[in-house]
């Protein structure tokens, strides 16, 4: 399996090479050269499995051989025996074709632990064999930090660097990367949104000199490794409602569009995927899109569900390359052309492919806090504000009737105790592994919005390490 940038002109890399790398050095994300394909016979053959049997089959074409079958097989064993559900993944049905697909049973209570807690122990397989050490960079907007962190602390050939929007997370998902105290993790807080966050990690791959200086590697959702995990949940949820003799439809709490598009890297291996469904909050850029097809920029607005107050969804490009036949020169063209102008129009016939598979909704502050409250009184089941906006875009846009809906519910809801009790009154409590968490010291640094400035720090702290 070899792997091509979204761009066009970056090096066609082998899998092994493609998680090192996460950014092309042409600024586009690796993609596989073409999808491999799961008949329905074998589809059949996973149903009742195990999800770490699942999760070996489906990453196992991806892999290709870059990883051995008993290493690899070995890494999903681990990755998912620390999930405190039997299940790793249970569904909670809340009305006749409504369903709620819980990923926030990992280590950091949110969906992120699927694919990082592989995506640590990939790196750890490829670094030792190579004798190896890298820096890893990372922007978060919540969950994705505290999941990266918990996958990569104590690992000796990693130094992980992950930025967050300072005052703009919420506190839990702040003191679950502050907290950490292995030598290994930096925590920055940066003073401007996450979308300055993620340019200063793009910026920092985009710096050759400092990429090379510094063995730069990704773990936000621009690494390959983190989609080709995050399939696994689509196959096994769809494998319990019928698929894939009969159709399943998602709904998704989409920021950086990640989540969504392992959705669709799960159709195109062959899963019978109805819709996809965008839930958006007041950030509503993909929720225009849809509409209109023109994609705006506009300020971010901090809002109940933090994780989702973006701008620039960098997963996008992805799908832009599907939507634009694999054709690297137009996506660079209209990237370019989006990120000077902050504007970018797709064509009716590219709007229209994506009109097939994806729809989206928006939902704002009171409606999050309605859509909580809703459910609560419906189902008795307490849901986070990002798993809301699902739950609001799946009964907006649900396609026929005999098509069951799996909504993804990302986080515990106690991540977000503030927004979940003024939504229905009752103040969600942390497991017991995590009682404590407010209180324990925590370790950050604040750092301005400033390239030099954290290329500095990262520099004093990760050199000759």
């Amino acid at each position: 399996m070899r792997y091509v940038s979204t761009r066009g002109t970056a090096p066609v890399l082998e899998f092994e090479d493609a998680v090192l790398a996460g950014l092309a050095r042409d600024g586009g994300l690796y993609v596989p050269e073409e999808w491999p394909q799961f008949s329905a016979v074998q589809f059949r053959a996973m149903r009742g499995q195990p999800y770490a049997d699942i999760a070996f089959q489906i990453m196992q074409p991806f892999v290709d051989g870059a990883v051995d079958d008993d290493t690899l097989k070995s890494i999903c064993d681990e990755s998912y025996n620390g999930f405190s559900h039997d299940a790793v993944a249970p569904f909670q049905q809340l009305d006749d074709n409504l369903f709620l697909l819980e990923l926030f049973h990992g280590p950091t209570l949110a969906f992120k632990d699927f694919a990082l807690q592989v995506l640590g122990r990939l790196f750890d397989t490829i670094l030792a064999r190579r004798g190896e050490r890298i820096t890893i960079v990372g922007a978060t907007s919540g969950d994705t930090g505290s999941a990266a962190i918990e996958a990569c602390r104590g690992r000796e050939a990693i130094e992980i660097f992950i930025l967050h929007p300072k005052g703009r997370v919420s506190d839990i998902q702040r003191c679950q990367m502050t907290s950490v105290t292995e030598a290994n993790v930096h925590n920055i807080a940066i003073q401007g949104t996450f979308d300055d966050c993620q340019d200063l990690v793009k910026e920092m791959f985009n710096d050759e000199d400092f990429r090379s200086e510094q063995n730069l590697s990704a773990v936000n959702s621009i690494n390959w490794a983190r989609i080709m995990a995050q399939v696994v949940y689509y196959v096994s949820s769809a494998l319990s409602l019928g698929a894939p003799d009969r159709s399943i439809a998602y709904a998704v709490p989409t920021g950086n569009f990640g989540d969504i598009f392992a959705g669709y890297v799960a159709s195109k291996i062959g899963l019978p995927i109805e819709r996809l469904i965008i839930g958006t909050n007041t950030n509503d850029i993909l929720a225009r899109f849809m509409e209109t097809g023109a994609m705006e920029a506009r300020d971010v607005v901090p809002t109940l569900s933090p994780a989702m107050d973006i701008q620039v969804s960098s997963n996008f490009e992805r799908l832009l390359f599907d939507l634009y036949g694999r054709d690297g020169r137009i996506v660079s063209q209209a990237l370019t052309a989006f990120r000077e102008s902050g504007t970018m129009t797709a064509p009716s016939d590219v709007l229209d492919k994506a009109r097939e598979l994806f729809a989206a909704a928006r939902l704002d502050d009171d409606g999050i806090k309605a859509q909580i409250a809703a459910t609560y009184e419906k189902s008795g089941v307490i849901v986070d504000p990002h798993t809301a906006t699902g739950l609001h875009a799946a009964q907006i846009c649900a396609p026929d009737p005999s098509v069951p809906v799996v909504s993804l519910s990302t986080a515990h809801p106690a991540k977000f105790p503030d927004a979940v009790e003024t939504a229905i009154g009752i103040k969600p409590s942390l497991p017991p592994s995590l009682v404590d968490l407010l209180e324990r010291p925590e370790r950050l640094d604040t750092l301005p919005n400033d390239l030099s400035v954290v290329q500095k720090f990262v520099r004093e702290r990760a050199t000759n390490k």
